[in-house]
Protein backbone atom coordinates (compact mmCIF):
# COMPACT_ATOMS: atom_id res chain seq x y z
CA UNK A 1 0.00 0.00 0.00
CA UNK A 2 1.50 3.14 -1.15
CA UNK A 3 0.98 6.34 1.34
CA UNK A 4 -1.56 9.12 -0.07
CA UNK A 5 1.47 12.19 -0.59
CA UNK A 6 1.66 14.49 -3.19
CA UNK A 7 4.04 13.32 -6.06
CA UNK A 8 5.73 16.45 -6.77
CA UNK A 9 8.74 16.64 -8.51
CA UNK A 10 12.30 17.77 -7.04
CA UNK A 11 13.32 19.94 -9.38
CA UNK A 12 16.45 23.56 -9.07
CA UNK A 13 13.06 25.18 -10.58
CA UNK A 14 11.42 24.57 -6.63
CA UNK A 15 14.20 26.42 -5.31
CA UNK A 16 13.96 29.75 -7.51
CA UNK A 17 9.71 29.87 -6.54
CA UNK A 18 10.69 29.59 -3.20
CA UNK A 19 13.59 31.86 -2.55
CA UNK A 20 11.97 34.34 -5.45
CA UNK A 21 8.36 34.39 -3.05
CA UNK A 22 9.65 34.18 0.74
CA UNK A 23 13.43 35.29 0.48
CA UNK A 24 13.20 38.05 -2.66
CA UNK A 25 14.80 40.45 -0.35
CA UNK A 26 17.54 38.98 0.27
CA UNK A 27 20.88 40.21 -1.09
CA UNK A 28 23.53 38.98 -3.66
CA UNK A 29 26.54 41.11 -3.79
CA UNK A 30 28.84 40.68 -6.65
CA UNK A 31 32.50 41.54 -7.62
CA UNK A 32 32.91 41.66 -11.19
CA UNK A 33 35.53 43.53 -13.61
CA UNK A 34 32.81 45.84 -14.57
CA UNK A 35 31.38 46.57 -11.25
CA UNK A 36 33.77 46.42 -7.63
CA UNK A 37 30.56 46.22 -5.71
CA UNK A 38 27.44 44.74 -7.77
CA UNK A 39 24.51 44.54 -5.45
CA UNK A 40 21.04 43.27 -6.06
CA UNK A 41 18.39 40.89 -4.33
CA UNK A 42 17.27 37.25 -5.42
CA UNK A 43 13.92 38.71 -6.93
CA UNK A 44 16.07 40.43 -9.11
CA UNK A 45 18.65 37.93 -9.87
CA UNK A 46 15.61 35.25 -10.85
CA UNK A 47 13.95 38.31 -12.95
CA UNK A 48 16.63 38.44 -14.92
CA UNK A 49 17.13 34.57 -14.88
CA UNK A 50 14.44 34.55 -17.06
CA UNK A 51 15.01 37.09 -19.16
CA UNK A 52 17.92 34.95 -20.18
CA UNK A 53 16.11 32.08 -20.43
CA UNK A 54 13.88 33.90 -23.40
CA UNK A 55 17.23 34.03 -25.26
CA UNK A 56 17.97 30.37 -24.97
CA UNK A 57 14.87 29.77 -26.15
CA UNK A 58 15.02 31.89 -29.28
CA UNK A 59 18.22 29.85 -29.89
CA UNK A 60 16.31 27.01 -30.80
CA UNK A 61 17.82 24.08 -27.98
CA UNK A 62 16.92 20.88 -27.31
CA UNK A 63 16.23 19.62 -23.85
CA UNK A 64 19.14 18.54 -22.27
CA UNK A 65 21.53 20.51 -24.85
CA UNK A 66 24.18 21.72 -22.84
CA UNK A 67 25.30 25.26 -21.92
CA UNK A 68 28.94 25.80 -20.69
CA UNK A 69 30.37 28.70 -18.53
CA UNK A 70 33.70 29.28 -17.70
CA UNK A 71 33.17 32.44 -14.87
CA UNK A 72 33.80 33.32 -11.62
CA UNK A 73 31.91 33.23 -8.72
CA UNK A 74 29.64 36.27 -9.43
CA UNK A 75 25.35 37.19 -10.01
CA UNK A 76 25.87 36.42 -13.48
CA UNK A 77 27.28 33.04 -13.11
CA UNK A 78 24.48 32.60 -10.86
CA UNK A 79 21.81 33.65 -13.58
CA UNK A 80 23.52 30.93 -15.69
CA UNK A 81 23.27 28.43 -13.21
CA UNK A 82 19.42 28.96 -12.94
CA UNK A 83 18.07 29.70 -16.64
CA UNK A 84 19.71 27.32 -18.15
CA UNK A 85 19.09 24.08 -15.90
CA UNK A 86 15.37 25.40 -15.25
CA UNK A 87 14.65 25.79 -18.81
CA UNK A 88 15.56 21.95 -19.40
CA UNK A 89 19.03 22.63 -20.65
CA UNK A 90 22.28 21.50 -18.81
CA UNK A 91 24.75 23.76 -17.01
CA UNK A 92 28.04 22.81 -17.74
CA UNK A 93 30.77 24.57 -15.38
CA UNK A 94 34.60 24.48 -16.98
CA UNK A 95 37.46 24.77 -14.85
CA UNK A 96 39.36 27.59 -16.71
CA UNK A 97 42.68 26.67 -15.17
CA UNK A 98 43.07 23.51 -16.67
CA UNK A 99 45.14 22.97 -19.90
CA UNK A 100 43.86 24.40 -23.08
CA UNK A 101 43.78 21.18 -24.19
CA UNK A 102 41.53 19.49 -21.87
CA UNK A 103 38.91 22.58 -22.10
CA UNK A 104 38.90 21.69 -26.02
CA UNK A 105 38.86 17.99 -24.88
CA UNK A 106 35.46 18.83 -22.65
CA UNK A 107 33.62 21.30 -24.84
CA UNK A 108 34.12 18.66 -27.07
CA UNK A 109 33.33 15.84 -25.30
CA UNK A 110 30.23 17.56 -23.49
CA UNK A 111 29.60 19.11 -27.24
CA UNK A 112 28.51 21.95 -25.75
CA UNK A 113 26.30 24.44 -27.70
CA UNK A 114 26.79 27.73 -26.30
CA UNK A 115 29.77 28.76 -23.96
CA UNK A 116 29.32 31.97 -21.26
CA UNK A 117 32.71 32.88 -20.30
CA UNK A 118 33.85 35.68 -18.19
CA UNK A 119 35.87 38.52 -19.63
CA UNK A 120 39.41 37.52 -18.42
CA UNK A 121 38.93 33.95 -20.36
CA UNK A 122 38.67 35.46 -23.70
CA UNK A 123 42.52 35.59 -24.41
CA UNK A 124 42.65 31.34 -23.73
CA UNK A 125 39.30 30.91 -25.54
CA UNK A 126 40.46 32.95 -28.21
CA UNK A 127 43.33 30.60 -28.84
CA UNK A 128 41.41 27.63 -28.77
CA UNK A 129 37.68 28.29 -30.22
CA UNK A 130 38.91 27.07 -33.67
CA UNK A 131 39.27 23.40 -32.37
CA UNK A 132 35.51 23.44 -31.20
CA UNK A 133 33.50 23.26 -34.34
CA UNK A 134 30.12 22.29 -32.25
CA UNK A 135 30.20 25.84 -30.33
CA UNK A 136 27.84 28.04 -32.19
CA UNK A 137 28.32 30.95 -29.45
CA UNK A 138 30.66 32.37 -27.35
CA UNK A 139 29.02 35.23 -24.50
CA UNK A 140 31.32 37.72 -22.63
CA UNK A 141 29.20 37.99 -19.18
CA UNK A 142 29.91 42.02 -19.55
CA UNK A 143 28.34 45.13 -20.42
CA UNK A 144 29.04 46.72 -24.44
CA UNK A 145 31.52 49.23 -23.06
CA UNK A 146 33.71 46.29 -21.21
CA UNK A 147 34.23 43.48 -24.02
CA UNK A 148 37.45 42.49 -25.11
CA UNK A 149 38.26 43.28 -28.88
CA UNK A 150 37.40 40.67 -31.27
CA UNK A 151 36.71 39.69 -34.70
CA UNK A 152 34.83 36.73 -34.46
CA UNK A 153 30.67 36.57 -35.58
CA UNK A 154 30.18 34.42 -33.17
CA UNK A 155 31.23 36.23 -30.37
CA UNK A 156 28.01 38.09 -28.35
CA UNK A 157 28.13 40.75 -25.41
CA UNK A 158 25.50 38.97 -22.32
CA UNK A 159 23.66 42.54 -21.37
CA UNK A 160 23.57 43.81 -24.97
CA UNK A 161 21.50 39.65 -25.56
CA UNK A 162 19.77 40.84 -22.00
CA UNK A 163 18.61 44.09 -22.59
CA UNK A 164 15.22 43.67 -25.15
CA UNK A 165 14.28 40.52 -23.38
CA UNK A 166 11.20 40.39 -21.13
CA UNK A 167 11.17 39.46 -17.79
CA UNK A 168 8.26 37.35 -18.06
CA UNK A 169 8.75 33.52 -19.05
CA UNK A 170 7.11 30.03 -17.85
CA UNK A 171 9.28 27.58 -16.62
CA UNK A 172 8.94 24.19 -18.13
CA UNK A 173 7.44 21.01 -15.86
CA UNK A 174 10.65 19.00 -16.00
CA UNK A 175 10.98 15.18 -14.31
CA UNK A 176 13.44 15.20 -11.38
CA UNK A 177 15.94 12.77 -13.09
CA UNK A 178 16.79 15.33 -15.67
CA UNK A 179 20.02 16.21 -16.07
CA UNK A 180 20.49 20.05 -14.78
CA UNK A 181 24.48 20.45 -14.32
CA UNK A 182 27.30 18.49 -15.61
CA UNK A 183 30.63 19.22 -13.67
CA UNK A 184 34.41 17.54 -15.49
CA UNK A 185 37.25 15.51 -12.72
CA UNK A 186 40.17 17.20 -12.99
CA UNK A 187 41.97 14.22 -12.50
CA UNK A 188 46.04 14.07 -12.95
CA UNK A 189 45.87 11.18 -15.42
CA UNK A 190 43.94 10.70 -18.26
CA UNK A 191 41.16 12.56 -19.67
CA UNK A 192 38.91 14.09 -17.44
CA UNK A 193 35.71 12.39 -16.74
CA UNK A 194 31.92 14.14 -17.15
CA UNK A 195 29.85 13.72 -13.77
CA UNK A 196 26.24 14.70 -14.71
CA UNK A 197 23.86 15.94 -11.76
CA UNK A 198 20.17 15.43 -11.76
CA UNK A 199 17.33 17.71 -10.32
CA UNK A 200 16.55 15.20 -7.81
CA UNK A 201 20.13 14.39 -6.38
CA UNK A 202 20.82 18.60 -6.63
CA UNK A 203 17.46 19.14 -4.52
CA UNK A 204 18.55 16.47 -2.32
CA UNK A 205 21.91 17.46 -1.71
CA UNK A 206 20.81 20.79 -1.33
CA UNK A 207 18.29 19.53 1.93
CA UNK A 208 21.39 17.69 3.42
CA UNK A 209 23.98 20.76 3.02
CA UNK A 210 21.78 22.76 4.86
CA UNK A 211 21.67 20.47 7.95
CA UNK A 212 23.14 21.45 11.17
CA UNK A 213 26.22 18.84 11.63
CA UNK A 214 26.77 20.03 7.57
CA UNK A 215 26.92 23.22 6.44
CA UNK A 216 24.42 24.61 8.74
CA UNK A 217 23.61 27.80 6.41
CA UNK A 218 20.61 30.25 7.73
CA UNK A 219 18.22 33.11 7.10
CA UNK A 220 20.59 34.87 9.21
CA UNK A 221 23.67 33.99 7.22
CA UNK A 222 25.80 36.03 4.84
CA UNK A 223 27.39 33.43 2.99
CA UNK A 224 30.80 34.16 0.99
CA UNK A 225 31.64 31.05 -1.23
CA UNK A 226 35.53 31.02 -2.27
CA UNK A 227 35.05 27.75 -3.85
CA UNK A 228 34.27 28.32 -6.93
CA UNK A 229 31.14 27.79 -8.96
CA UNK A 230 33.11 26.21 -11.73
CA UNK A 231 33.83 23.42 -10.01
CA UNK A 232 31.19 20.77 -8.80
CA UNK A 233 28.81 23.58 -8.41
CA UNK A 234 31.08 25.55 -5.58
CA UNK A 235 29.50 22.62 -2.72
CA UNK A 236 26.50 23.22 -3.79
CA UNK A 237 26.21 26.97 -2.17
CA UNK A 238 24.53 28.55 -5.23
CA UNK A 239 21.49 26.10 -4.03
CA UNK A 240 21.70 25.96 -0.42
CA UNK A 241 21.54 29.73 -0.12
CA UNK A 242 18.70 30.54 -1.65
CA UNK A 243 16.89 27.84 0.24
CA UNK A 244 17.82 28.98 3.09
CA UNK A 245 17.41 33.06 2.19
CA UNK A 246 21.18 33.60 3.16
CA UNK A 247 23.04 36.77 1.95
CA UNK A 248 25.49 35.75 -0.94
CA UNK A 249 28.57 37.37 -1.08
CA UNK A 250 30.81 36.60 -4.71
CA UNK A 251 34.24 37.23 -4.65
CA UNK A 252 34.63 37.47 -8.33
CA UNK A 253 37.93 37.26 -9.61
CA UNK A 254 39.22 37.93 -5.87
CA UNK A 255 38.87 34.41 -4.20
CA UNK A 256 42.30 33.70 -3.14
CA UNK A 257 43.43 38.12 -2.54
CA UNK A 258 43.30 37.62 1.20
CA UNK A 259 42.70 41.99 1.41
CA UNK A 260 39.66 41.39 -0.64
CA UNK A 261 38.04 38.51 1.26
CA UNK A 262 38.69 40.12 4.52
CA UNK A 263 37.29 43.61 3.24
CA UNK A 264 34.35 41.29 2.32
CA UNK A 265 33.99 39.83 5.62
CA UNK A 266 33.85 43.07 7.23
CA UNK A 267 31.59 44.77 5.10
CA UNK A 268 29.36 42.76 4.21
CA UNK A 269 28.94 40.87 7.59
CA UNK A 270 30.17 37.36 6.57
CA UNK A 271 29.08 34.79 8.99
CA UNK A 272 29.85 31.79 6.85
CA UNK A 273 32.27 30.41 4.15
CA UNK A 274 34.00 27.58 2.27
CA UNK A 275 36.86 27.14 0.61
CA UNK A 276 39.72 24.97 0.23
CA UNK A 277 43.25 25.41 2.38
CA UNK A 278 45.53 27.54 0.20
CA UNK A 279 42.52 30.52 0.23
CA UNK A 280 42.72 30.40 3.97
CA UNK A 281 46.13 30.60 4.42
CA UNK A 282 46.34 33.71 1.88
CA UNK A 283 43.66 35.48 4.54
CA UNK A 284 44.93 34.16 7.48
CA UNK A 285 48.89 35.91 5.98
CA UNK A 286 46.70 39.03 5.61
CA UNK A 287 45.96 39.27 8.95
CA UNK A 288 48.79 38.36 10.85
CA UNK A 289 50.64 41.32 8.34
CA UNK A 290 47.35 44.00 9.03
CA UNK A 291 46.61 43.40 12.12
CA UNK A 292 42.99 43.28 11.13
CA UNK A 293 40.17 41.35 12.47
CA UNK A 294 37.04 39.24 11.00
CA UNK A 295 34.69 39.41 13.91
CA UNK A 296 31.43 38.56 12.25
CA UNK A 297 32.93 35.57 10.56
CA UNK A 298 31.85 32.27 13.15
CA UNK A 299 32.70 29.56 10.96
CA UNK A 300 34.28 28.10 7.69
CA UNK A 301 34.13 25.08 5.95
CA UNK A 302 37.68 23.74 4.63
CA UNK A 303 37.93 20.89 1.97
CA UNK A 304 39.22 20.37 -1.50
CA UNK A 305 42.52 18.60 0.15
CA UNK A 306 43.84 18.16 3.76
CA UNK A 307 44.12 21.58 6.84
CA UNK A 308 46.44 21.74 8.96
CA UNK A 309 46.05 21.88 12.52
CA UNK A 310 47.94 24.87 12.55
CA UNK A 311 45.44 26.35 10.20
CA UNK A 312 42.50 25.77 12.52
CA UNK A 313 44.29 26.80 15.70
CA UNK A 314 45.05 30.21 14.45
CA UNK A 315 41.69 30.76 12.90
CA UNK A 316 40.43 29.60 16.77
CA UNK A 317 42.06 32.86 18.00
CA UNK A 318 39.80 34.55 15.52
CA UNK A 319 36.71 33.17 17.43
CA UNK A 320 36.25 30.95 13.95
CA UNK A 321 35.31 27.22 14.20
CA UNK A 322 36.81 25.56 11.26
CA UNK A 323 35.07 22.54 10.21
CA UNK A 324 36.97 20.21 7.90
CA UNK A 325 34.56 17.99 5.10
CA UNK A 326 35.09 15.94 2.59
CA UNK A 327 33.64 15.01 -0.80
CA UNK A 328 34.19 14.96 -4.77
CA UNK A 329 32.94 16.00 -7.95
CA UNK A 330 31.69 12.32 -8.07
CA UNK A 331 29.36 12.95 -4.93
CA UNK A 332 27.80 16.22 -5.81
CA UNK A 333 30.05 16.64 -3.58
CA UNK A 334 29.63 16.36 0.52
CA UNK A 335 30.39 13.36 1.87
CA UNK A 336 31.40 14.07 5.52
CA UNK A 337 31.78 17.30 7.65
CA UNK A 338 33.37 17.54 11.01
CA UNK A 339 30.62 18.84 13.59
CA UNK A 340 33.50 17.89 16.83
CA UNK A 341 33.21 21.88 17.33
CA UNK A 342 30.13 21.78 18.09
CA UNK A 343 30.97 19.14 21.24
CA UNK A 344 34.25 20.69 22.08
CA UNK A 345 33.64 20.37 26.13
CA UNK A 346 33.58 16.88 25.60
CA UNK A 347 36.91 16.75 24.77
CA UNK A 348 40.24 17.10 26.49
CA UNK A 349 42.72 19.85 24.33
CA UNK A 350 45.13 17.13 22.89
CA UNK A 351 42.01 14.95 21.97
CA UNK A 352 40.23 17.92 20.37
CA UNK A 353 43.33 18.56 18.22
CA UNK A 354 43.00 14.85 17.02
CA UNK A 355 39.43 14.48 16.98
CA UNK A 356 39.18 17.91 14.50
CA UNK A 357 41.74 17.02 11.78
CA UNK A 358 39.53 14.21 10.58
CA UNK A 359 37.21 14.67 7.58
CA UNK A 360 34.15 13.73 10.13
CA UNK A 361 31.11 11.74 9.73
CA UNK A 362 28.69 10.85 6.64
CA UNK A 363 26.01 13.05 6.38
CA UNK A 364 22.70 11.59 5.81
CA UNK A 365 22.28 10.26 2.77
CA UNK A 366 25.44 9.05 2.41
CA UNK A 367 27.15 5.29 2.66
CA UNK A 368 30.19 4.42 3.10
CA UNK A 369 32.31 1.34 4.15
CA UNK A 370 36.15 0.59 3.42
CA UNK A 371 37.18 -2.77 1.89
CA UNK A 372 41.37 -4.19 1.14
CA UNK A 373 42.23 -5.75 -1.48
CA UNK A 374 40.08 -8.73 -1.47
CA UNK A 375 37.10 -6.37 -1.79
CA UNK A 376 36.53 -7.80 1.56
CA UNK A 377 35.23 -5.19 4.31
CA UNK A 378 36.92 -4.15 7.04
CA UNK A 379 35.40 -3.15 10.36
CA UNK A 380 35.00 0.59 12.13
CA UNK A 381 38.09 0.44 14.00
CA UNK A 382 40.10 3.39 13.93
CA UNK A 383 42.88 1.08 12.90
CA UNK A 384 42.26 -1.14 9.73
CA UNK A 385 42.91 0.90 6.29
CA UNK A 386 40.83 0.20 3.38
CA UNK A 387 39.53 1.79 -0.13
CA UNK A 388 37.19 3.97 0.82
CA UNK A 389 33.44 3.10 -1.00
CA UNK A 390 30.13 5.40 -0.88
CA UNK A 391 26.91 5.22 -2.56
CA UNK A 392 23.56 7.72 -2.38
CA UNK A 393 21.48 9.11 -4.09
CA UNK A 394 24.06 12.12 -5.15
CA UNK A 395 26.91 10.01 -5.84
CA UNK A 396 27.16 9.61 -9.22
CA UNK A 397 26.55 5.61 -10.93
CA UNK A 398 28.54 5.86 -14.15
CA UNK A 399 30.47 8.61 -16.00
CA UNK A 400 29.14 10.70 -18.89
CA UNK A 401 29.77 9.05 -22.14
CA UNK A 402 32.51 6.48 -20.10
CA UNK A 403 31.23 2.90 -21.21
CA UNK A 404 33.50 1.52 -18.51
CA UNK A 405 34.65 2.71 -15.48
CA UNK A 406 36.89 1.27 -12.47
CA UNK A 407 35.78 3.01 -10.08
CA UNK A 408 31.87 1.64 -10.32
CA UNK A 409 33.57 -1.87 -10.41
CA UNK A 410 31.38 -2.99 -7.39
CA UNK A 411 27.75 -2.73 -8.63
CA UNK A 412 25.71 0.31 -6.50
CA UNK A 413 29.16 1.74 -4.90
CA UNK A 414 31.39 3.89 -6.20
CA UNK A 415 35.06 3.95 -5.32
CA UNK A 416 36.78 7.02 -4.38
CA UNK A 417 39.92 6.21 -4.24
CA UNK A 418 40.81 7.54 -0.61
CA UNK A 419 42.31 5.11 1.46
CA UNK A 420 41.13 5.61 4.84
CA UNK A 421 40.00 4.52 8.36
CA UNK A 422 36.85 4.60 10.22
CA UNK A 423 36.06 5.07 13.87
CA UNK A 424 33.74 2.89 15.71
CA UNK A 425 31.69 6.01 16.13
CA UNK A 426 31.77 6.74 12.19
CA UNK A 427 34.50 9.60 12.05
CA UNK A 428 36.42 9.26 8.88
CA UNK A 429 40.55 9.99 8.46
CA UNK A 430 41.69 10.20 5.15
CA UNK A 431 44.84 8.64 5.03
CA UNK A 432 45.85 8.25 1.74
CA UNK A 433 44.82 8.55 -2.30
CA UNK A 434 45.04 4.76 -3.54
CA UNK A 435 47.74 6.13 -6.06
CA UNK A 436 49.64 7.60 -3.46
CA UNK A 437 49.73 5.23 -0.76
CA UNK A 438 53.44 5.00 0.76
CA UNK A 439 53.94 1.14 1.88
CA UNK A 440 57.10 0.77 4.55
CA UNK A 441 58.06 -2.79 5.60
CA UNK A 442 54.67 -4.16 4.86
CA UNK A 443 53.72 -1.46 7.01
CA UNK A 444 51.36 2.13 5.87
CA UNK A 445 52.17 5.71 5.99
CA UNK A 446 49.80 8.14 5.99
CA UNK A 447 51.32 10.90 3.48
CA UNK A 448 48.39 13.03 4.71
CA UNK A 449 49.40 13.39 8.50
CA UNK A 450 52.97 13.55 7.36
CA UNK A 451 51.86 16.79 5.52
CA UNK A 452 49.77 18.14 8.31
CA UNK A 453 52.35 17.65 10.86
CA UNK A 454 55.32 19.38 8.97
CA UNK A 455 52.72 22.08 7.76
CA UNK A 456 52.47 23.38 11.19
CA UNK A 457 56.15 24.41 11.10
CA UNK A 458 56.76 28.14 11.08
CA UNK A 459 59.39 28.04 8.60
CA UNK A 460 57.17 25.70 5.85
CA UNK A 461 54.68 27.22 3.61
CA UNK A 462 53.54 24.06 2.10
CA UNK A 463 54.48 20.69 2.16
CA UNK A 464 54.30 17.16 0.60
CA UNK A 465 55.07 13.79 1.25
CA UNK A 466 55.62 11.19 -1.63
CA UNK A 467 57.03 7.35 -1.46
CA UNK A 468 60.99 6.62 -2.80
CA UNK A 469 62.52 3.36 -3.18
CA UNK A 470 64.54 2.26 -0.30
CA UNK A 471 66.71 -0.69 -0.37
CA UNK A 472 65.56 -2.29 2.82
CA UNK A 473 62.09 -1.24 3.13
CA UNK A 474 60.45 -1.38 0.26
CA UNK A 475 59.72 2.38 0.05
CA UNK A 476 60.34 5.14 2.69
CA UNK A 477 58.53 8.96 2.57
CA UNK A 478 60.10 11.78 1.54
CA UNK A 479 59.33 15.15 2.66
CA UNK A 480 59.07 18.03 0.02
CA UNK A 481 58.86 21.38 1.21
CA UNK A 482 58.22 24.99 -0.12
CA UNK A 483 59.86 27.50 2.67
CA UNK A 484 58.20 30.01 4.07
CA UNK A 485 59.42 34.25 3.07
CA UNK A 486 62.40 35.04 4.19
CA UNK A 487 63.30 31.39 6.57
CA UNK A 488 65.56 28.42 5.41
CA UNK A 489 65.23 25.35 8.01
CA UNK A 490 67.55 22.95 7.80
CA UNK A 491 66.59 18.81 6.94
CA UNK A 492 67.57 17.84 10.77
CA UNK A 493 65.26 21.20 11.87
CA UNK A 494 62.16 19.87 10.52
CA UNK A 495 62.61 15.86 10.96
CA UNK A 496 63.16 16.81 14.92
CA UNK A 497 60.24 19.31 14.86
CA UNK A 498 58.09 16.30 13.80
CA UNK A 499 59.36 13.86 16.69
CA UNK A 500 56.37 13.26 18.41
CA UNK A 501 53.64 14.77 16.23
CA UNK A 502 54.01 11.46 14.63
CA UNK A 503 54.94 7.92 14.87
CA UNK A 504 58.70 7.69 15.10
CA UNK A 505 58.73 5.38 11.87
CA UNK A 506 56.81 7.86 9.88
CA UNK A 507 59.44 10.48 10.05
CA UNK A 508 60.86 11.05 6.41
CA UNK A 509 64.36 9.74 5.88
CA UNK A 510 64.82 13.08 3.87
CA UNK A 511 63.41 16.66 3.30
CA UNK A 512 64.05 18.02 0.22
CA UNK A 513 62.93 21.74 -0.68
CA UNK A 514 61.33 23.59 -3.78
CA UNK A 515 60.58 26.99 -5.15
CA UNK A 516 57.47 26.55 -5.73
CA UNK A 517 54.33 23.25 -5.48
CA UNK A 518 53.10 22.05 -8.33
CA UNK A 519 49.28 22.00 -8.33
CA UNK A 520 46.48 20.92 -10.10
CA UNK A 521 43.82 22.81 -11.89
CA UNK A 522 41.20 22.92 -8.36
CA UNK A 523 44.11 23.35 -5.96
CA UNK A 524 45.29 20.19 -5.14
CA UNK A 525 49.40 19.47 -4.47
CA UNK A 526 50.32 17.29 -8.08
CA UNK A 527 52.10 14.43 -6.60
CA UNK A 528 52.50 12.76 -10.41
CA UNK A 529 54.50 15.95 -11.12
CA UNK A 530 56.71 15.77 -7.89
CA UNK A 531 57.35 12.09 -8.52
CA UNK A 532 58.47 12.82 -11.76
CA UNK A 533 60.80 15.91 -10.41
CA UNK A 534 62.06 13.44 -7.61
CA UNK A 535 62.26 10.14 -10.05
CA UNK A 536 65.86 9.35 -9.97
CA UNK A 537 66.18 10.52 -5.61
CA UNK A 538 68.41 8.22 -3.77
CA UNK A 539 67.94 8.33 -0.05
CA UNK A 540 70.74 9.51 1.44
CA UNK A 541 73.35 6.13 2.00
CA UNK A 542 71.81 4.33 5.49
CA UNK A 543 73.87 4.32 8.86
Amino acid sequence: MNGLMMDIPLTITSIVRHAERVHGHKEIVSITRDNPRHRYTYRECFARARQLANVLQAWGLDRGDRIATLAWNDYRHLETYYSSACSGYVCHTINPRLFPEQIVYIVNHAEDRYVFLDPDFWPLIEGIADQCPAVEGWVIMTTREHMPESDRADVMCYEDLMSPQSDVFEWPDLDEQVACSLCYTSGTTGNPKGVLYSHRSTVLHTYATLMPDAMNISSGDVMLPIVPMFHVNAWGNPYACPVAGAKLVMPGNKMGDGPTLATLINEEGVTLSAGVPTVWLNLLAHLRESGERIDTLTRIVVGGSACPLSVMEEFDTYGVDTRHAWGMTEMSPLGTTNHAGGHRALYSPEQFAEMRTNVGTPIWGVEIKITDDDNQELPWDGKAFGALKVRGPWICSDYFKLDVSDAHAEPGWFETGDVATVSPDGFVSITDRTKDVIKSGGEWISSIEVENAATGHPKVSEAAVIGRIHEKWGERPLLIVVRAPGEDPSPEELKAYLDGKIAKWWIPDDVQFIDEMPHTATGKIQKTALRETFADYCFPAQQ
